[in-house]
């Protein structure tokens, strides 16, 4: 079975362009259960998704980037805010229930920023991850800083009995930072995706397939 959760050290990392990679890769699906800052793309506020994918959302984005199917988020919220702050402004209660993955196999699972982003003021999306019991790849930065937020996802999930399936990195090349993480994190380094200078659905998939193998996805 081929599903994965994708969380990351924090936000605007490149976990949306990794999980559109992985997809094309692997021929997986996609879904997003809490999508949160599409103010002025969610009428009246809805907090429940359907249909098409909203303009701005990441869903949208991984249709641009992999071509992918998609699955309709849970809950949609207007804020660019912690899913569990955005929901509270939007009179929004998020269902735990309501966050049960598609059963779709093979299947990409996005998060929403890091892995201790609050989903409610009681539930980690670390804690999400431990209900679903499914492997999670943290995506890291590679620059200053790296080491220290990446160990620290890494011993939330721990915490928590999260299946860890690796650490894929975002960024220029900095194999020290990388190994590292790898040896004290005791992970294993999945690969690297460089910065591209164009960023569309050929150069991404080109990249993954130069810096990561599907069989370690399998």
């Amino acid at each position: 079975m081929a599903r994965f959760v994708i969380t990351a050290t924090g936000t605007d990392v490149g976990k949306s362009v990794f999980a559109a990679g992985l997809c094309g890769l692997i021929g997986a699906d996609y879904w997003k259960p809490v999508q949160s800052g599409l103010a002025g793309n969610v009428p009246n506020a809805a907090p429940v998704a359907g249909g098409a994918a909203q303009i701005g959302s990441d869903r949208a984005e991984v249709e641009r980037l992999s071509g992918a199917t998609t699955h309709p988020e849970a809950f949609l919220l207007r804020q660019p805010l912690s899913p569990h702050r955005a929901a509270e402004l939007d009179g929004v209660s998020i269902d735990l229930d309501a966050l049960t993955p598609p059963d779709i196999d093979p299947l990409v699972i996005e998060g929403a920023g890091g892995a201790m982003v609050p989903v409610t003021r009681q539930v980690m999306f670390a804690d999400l991850f431990a209900r679903w019991n499914l492997p999670v790849v943290l995506v890291a930065g590679t620059g200053l800083g790296t080491i220290s937020y990446s160990l620290t996802a890494i011993e939330s999930l721990r915490a928590r009995g999260v299946p860890i399936h690796g650490v894929a990195f975002v960024g220029h090349p900095n194999d020290d930072n990388m190994a590292t993480i790898g040896q004290v994190g005791q992970v294993k380094v999945l690969g690297r995706l460089p910065i591209l200078d164009r960023l569309d659905r050929d150069t991404l998939s080109a990249a993954m397939a130069a810096n990561f193998s599907p069989e370690d996805f399998a």
